[in-house]
């Protein structure tokens, strides 16, 4: 099974990326991740492709990683899988990259649509950091990309509470450039990708590079912070209780240790 679905020439130098796993709403699993890093690779070398919308469905852009593939992980493991290299070779694709969320976009997912350019938000979106839930904390950019996106006070109550919030503020924060109906989500993603798709192929790019360089200066040390936090996570008794219980679907019961 193709976890991704590939929609070349959705529009004149537009591609779009469908995130293919409806029945786990989208969970970001290794082999999922795989595919969408393989996939940019490539369309970053075609000179026919300019921009790239990244979709999921209706319900869920993605819930989050796929707890089931971590649950029983130790620190060892987890830095030994590292997944985030995938991550990294994601947020080095060179052209624009538009996420269009509808319904849920929480952990990996708002994680994933925060390494895109820009974000089109359909009114049923939620966006979110629901690791502290399980016994973790995001470790894929979520603790140093919401906080630049909305800044620090409601970055750091959604990361200690796992709270949601919905597209409307969201928009209002500026973490989304857009709000539109559901229906619209991805037409008005793909709208935008033409728009942008028929300027200068090189100027679009020397302009990426330019706005990252100001978003992300010094996002490196972050990044490298929130990793070695997220590794040590692993170590705890508390995230063994968390993803077990999610697994299990009960409520987990922390004990600190």
């Amino acid at each position: 099974m193709n976890f991704i679905l590939l929609h070349d020439q959705v529009a004149p130098y537009v591609a779009h990326i469908q995130l293919n796993r409806p029945k786990e709403l989208n969970a970001l699993n290794l082999e999922l991740m795989a595919e969408v890093r393989d996939t940019l690779k490539e369309l970053d070398q075609k000179d026919d492709i300019r921009v790239v919308v990244i979709s999921g469905n209706e319900k869920a852009f993605a819930a989050g990683a796929d707890i089931k593939q971590m649950a029983d992980k130790t620190a060892v493991d987890m830095f030994l899988i590292d997944q985030f290299s995938t991550w990294d070779q994601i947020r080095k694709f060179r052209k624009p990259l538009i996420a269009a969320v509808s319904g849920f976009a929480l952990g990996g997912g708002c994680e994933m649509a925060m390494t895109c350019d820009i974000i089109i938000a359909s009114e049923t979106a939620k966006f979110g950091q629901p690791e502290i839930k399980i016994g973790v904390m995001p470790g894929a950019g979520g603790t140093q990309r919401l906080t630049k996106a909305i800044g620090k006070s409601r970055a750091m109550e959604l990361v200690l509470t796992g709270d949601f919030i919905d597209a409307q503020e969201a928009l209002m924060r500026g973490l989304v450039s857009r709000v539109v109906p559901e229906e619209l989500f991805l037409e008005e993603a793909i709208k935008l990708a033409s728009r942008i798709a028929a300027m200068s192929p090189v100027a679009t790019r020397l302009a990426k590079e330019a706005v990252n360089r100001s978003f992300e200066t010094q996002l490196d040390e972050g990044l490298h912070f929130e990793r070695k936090n997220f590794y040590l996570a692993f170590a705890s008794e508390d995230q063994k209780e968390g993803m077990k219980a999610f697994v299990e679907k009960r409520n987990p019961d922390f004990k600190g240790r």
